[in-house]
């Protein structure tokens, strides 16, 4: 796991978080991960993509923030960005309702792929809340000391930046709009858009154009949610 030692992390993120990458619960951290890899247990996603996240959106671009939990478990299917995966692999069921919303919402057509990459570049941060999972064991990287790490994160936008603009859905997300100075920046929340949930108030949370509306009001561009 050399790259959680060294991570493909942008430039602008390694200066921001350096001091929390010699942090104890970071060592301990990845020693865990290295146990892992000992141990043959398949770790998603693959390490270098691992800080994705961070490498393809610049700390100083952030403009949305987009908050999952946990990597997708399936082979393949982890890219380090939350919910995205990669053009060659099936659409999981949370983004096609998210894909619904949206066509909903901006009247965007459906996507035939889940890559994100795109958003990311814009400057919306896909971040899960762990950034690594044991293959086929949702949750088995919880509580390891990513949680600690990504909520630092959390406090660092907060604190740096203004304006930006967190979409939390489900209740994990929400949890994380106690380190959000709301004052400052913009909270907008609903239901998870997991099958299980989304009729309960992710369908038509039109979270898309608002997001879009609040960051045209402080004269930055607003996101090209199109795939």
């Amino acid at each position: 796991m050399s790259q959680v030692i060294d991570p493909n992390i942008h430039e602008s993120w390694k200066q921001h978080l350096f001091d929390e990458f010699q942090q104890p619960y970071f060592h301990a951290l990845r020693s865990f991960l290295k146990t892992e890899k000992q141990q043959d247990q398949e770790v998603f996603p693959s390490g270098e993509r691992i800080f994705a996240a961070f490498d393809t959106t610049p700390f100083d671009a952030v403009k949305v923030v987009i908050i999952g939990q946990d990597p997708y478990h399936g082979p393949g299917q982890a890219n380090g960005l939350c919910f995205s995966v990669n053009p060659d692999v099936d659409v999981p069921p949370s983004l096609k309702n998210i894909f619904k919303e949206i066509h909903s919402d901006l009247e965007l057509p459906i996507p035939d792929h889940g890559d994100l990459t795109s958003w990311a570049e814009q400057g919306v941060l896909l971040l899960n809340a762990t950034l690594t999972v044991r293959a086929r064991t949702a949750g088995s990287h919880q509580k390891k000391g990513w949680e600690s790490f990504t909520d630092s994160v959390i406090h660092l936008i907060d604190e740096q930046h203004s304006g930006v603009v967190f979409l939390l859905w489900g209740n994990y997300a929400k949890k994380k709009a106690e380190f959000i100075n709301t004052e400052r920046h913009h909270v907008l929340s609903s239901a998870h858009p997991s099958p299980l949930a989304a009729s309960k108030g992710f369908f038509g949370c039109k979270h898309f154009s608002q997001a879009n509306d609040l960051l045209t009001a402080q004269g930055k561009d607003p996101i090209d949610w199109a795939i």
